[in-house]
């Protein structure tokens, strides 16, 4: 009998052991995510530039050169439903030039500025950016399309 008091207390102990740290550790990621909310738009320009270079990095569209990508104000978090990663996502003004000798150089439209959205993401302990875009289409539009891999953050 005393055992199986025992065995019952240690149960409990161990129930409640696990849900103070899985309350602790949410709380702990959301201060986190919180933290790093409040630091994007002091990072905006480093951001931009940093997402310019791996933009153009990409090679993409084909025939152009990425020329200038200035970004709007204002943005919207998200997170991603499988992993939890945050995600910025902000409107950009993109301008390309044609690559002299390609195919796009007799084009008109190639000066044409562009609206789309340019994709950060919070990784390691700091904002990030691999060039991703969704071209014409703003934030809330690009999360819309997102939905089922990115959920906002209110």
């Amino acid at each position: 009998m005393v055992l199986i008091v025992k065995v019952l207390v240690g149960v409990v102990v161990v129930f409640l052991a696990q849900l103070l740290w899985r309350r602790w550790r949410k709380a702990q990621q959301q201060a986190k995510r919180q933290l790093a909310m409040l630091e994007f738009p002091d990072l905006r320009e480093k951001l931009q530039a940093d997402f310019l270079q791996a933009a153009a990095a990409t090679g993409k569209p084909r025939g152009l050169s990425w020329k200038q990508c200035d970004l709007v104000e204002g943005q919207l978090f998200a997170t991603d439903r499988v992993n939890g990663e945050l995600y910025a996502l902000v409107g950009a003004t993109i301008s390309f030039a044609a690559i002299p000798g390609g195919d796009m150089e007799d084009v008109e439209a190639v000066g044409n500025l562009r609206c789309a959205t340019a994709i950060f993401v919070h990784r390691s302990g700091e904002w990030t950016t691999d060039g991703r875009v969704v071209f014409n289409l703003e934030p809330r539009q690009a999360l819309e399309h997102y939905e089922q891999s990115l959920q906002l953050l209110g």
